[in-house]
């Protein structure tokens, strides 16, 4: 794990209502962005990779991998 990931896995927020099957993800976003690799999108939120989770399924801790980007302007 990288310390970004590590740093997201600290401020990104995830929960699971078991009852409603309702997985709940936060992370902040960033309205600006920042341009992605490429340069071909502006990434607005990002987990910078697989991020395991506190959450289970199965006895199996729940990974989770998120872009939020827009296309450049």
């Amino acid at each position: 794990m990288t310390n970004l990931q590590e740093k997201t896995q600290n401020i990104m927020q995830v929960t699971y209502d078991k009852a409603k099957k309702m997985l709940n993800i936060a992370i902040p976003l960033d309205e600006a962005g920042r341009p992605s690799t490429s340069g071909k999108t502006k990434v607005h939120a990002s987990t910078n990779g697989n991020v395991k989770t506190d959450v289970t399924i199965g006895g199996q801790p729940l990974t989770i991998g998120l872009n939020a980007y827009t296309p450049k302007a």
